[in-house]
């Protein structure tokens, strides 16, 4: 048995500090975004979750600017990008998606100049790197309890607009014939998605961090058909691709040439499109077993077909 740990885990993991950390804050991360995103999937708003994460780019590099720390940038910049999709949005989701593109191409371009102005006013190498892929190995301690705290806000406030929110997800007109405030909704809903985004941001990145929260989702809803079991599915994936990213990341430092190991962000976001595929292609062929069963397979078919001729 210790043999297989050996194999698994390289010298020093269990004992390393940030590795403590990052698998805590993985874990966290995961929760969240595996909730938030199984609604985002149902409600048709990949794309605004996409939207979100980039353009955290935009509070993280700010933040770098005057030397806070990226999390409050993040956060910063969802929220005040969440509601200027929101004010410039409409109820059908071409409206949505047409604000959400208009304020995703100007707030990049924002960001691109803030970027510029880290690499030329900051000594510390490698910001943009951190902002746009983030490393799970270089979060602090002290921001850990602030992300537990926020991931509490955001899933009892969902846990809160569960029901409406799925009422709506299915159909705006009938949620709105029951007195729900749907526009009011959908920008709490857009908050939420914003504060997972932040979260998921600094452990893997701007650039990555919607694969945390559309993948395990996604994953989830080929799995099983029931929202609320597909959140704590959602979860669950995600917290296993988040470890198992973190495992062989840190791996990568004994086997990767000149002792350099690679990012935590590509081992996560590679776990979940596996699992992804995985799951995608078991559903495939448990439907082609469920079309067998109904219309009789061609193998079986074939024989009695002879046998009647004859």
């Amino acid at each position: 048995m210790g043999g297989v740990v050996n194999a698994v885990f390289a010298p020093g993991f269990f004992h390393s500090d940030p590795v403590r950390t990052a698998l805590i804050a993985g874990a966290i991360v995961a929760l969240v975004s595996g909730a938030v995103g199984v609604i985002t999937v149902l409600r048709g708003q990949s794309f605004a979750g996409h939207a979100l994460s980039a353009l955290g780019t935009l509070g993280g590099s700010a933040a770098f600017l005057v030397g806070v720390s990226p999390l409050w940038g993040f956060l910063t910049s969802g929220v005040v990008v969440a509601g200027a999709m929101e004010a410039v949005g409409t109820q059908r989701r071409r409206g949505r998606d047409v604000a959400t593109g208009l304020v995703l191409s100007t707030a990049l371009g924002l960001s691109a100049l803030l970027l510029y102005f880290d690499t030329i006013a900051n000594s510390t190498t490698g910001v943009t790197i951190t902002i746009l892929f983030g490393s799970l190995f270089a979060i602090s301690g002290i921001t850990v309890p602030a992300m537990i705290l926020l991931s509490l806000v955001c899933l009892a406030v969902l846990a809160l607009l569960y029901r409406p929110l799925l009422l709506s997800s299915v159909s705006a007109e009938l949620a709105a014939a029951r007195g729900i405030p749907v526009r009011a909704l959908g920008l709490a809903f857009l908050l939420l998605m914003a504060l997972s985004a932040a979260l998921s941001s600094v452990a893997v990145g701007t650039i990555l961090s919607t694969a945390l929260l559309i993948g395990p989702a996604a994953t989830a809803l080929r799995l099983t058909r029931r929202p609320a079991m597909a959140m704590a599915v959602a979860g669950a994936i995600g917290v296993i691709s988040t470890w198992a990213g973190i495992v062989l990341a840190y791996d990568s430092y004994h086997w990767a040439p000149a002792g350099k190991g690679w990012p935590v962000s590509f081992f996560v976001v590679a776990v979940i499109f596996t699992l992804y595929l995985v799951a995608d292609l078991g559903t495939r062929l448990q439907a082609a077993r469920a079309r067998d069963r109904r219309t009789g397979s061609p193998a079986a078919a074939q024989p009695l077909a002879t046998v009647r001729s004859s």
